[in-house]
């Protein structure tokens, strides 16, 4: 089984692109605290993200640097060849599912949410030709 579940800050700006094929994916990377024994110097590990599809939309819409996330993936070794001929190792995370940690900023996104919402459902009779009377 290949599962990762992580709880960081966004340690980079996200950046959304969209493959020749029309996918969008969103790269970022947070940073994880370290446990720490009592009077040692907090420290982080940095992991590089990937979100695809309408995750990746979600995280670049909705997150920002410094803000606390929460991601549900899996770990992907990846290889490339460069123009060099050197070859490149990695290891990311595919976001599968991201939630908000940041209970303030949730509140905010739900207003938000809930205020578009009422705009786009009031309705205004002297606005619509479309009555039947």
């Amino acid at each position: 089984m290949n599962k990762v579940i992580m709880l960081g800050r966004l340690s980079s700006d996200t950046e959304l692109r969209t493959t020749q094929s029309g996918t969008a994916v969103c790269k970022f990377s947070i940073a994880v605290d370290r446990p720490a024994k009592q009077g040692e110097e907090r420290q982080a590990d940095f992991f590089r993200i990937a979100a695809w599809g309408k995750t990746g939309e979600f995280v670049n819409t909705y997150f920002e640097k410094g803000q606390r996330i929460l991601i549900e993936g899996r770990l992907q070794n990846n290889t490339y060849t460069d123009k060099n001929g050197t070859k490149h190792y990695s290891n990311d995370i595919i976001a599968e599912k991201v939630y908000f940690a940041d209970g303030k900023r949730t509140q905010q996104i739900q207003q938000a949410q809930q205020e578009t919402s009422q705009e786009n459902f009031e309705f205004n009779p002297e606005e619509s030709d479309d009555l039947p009377f």
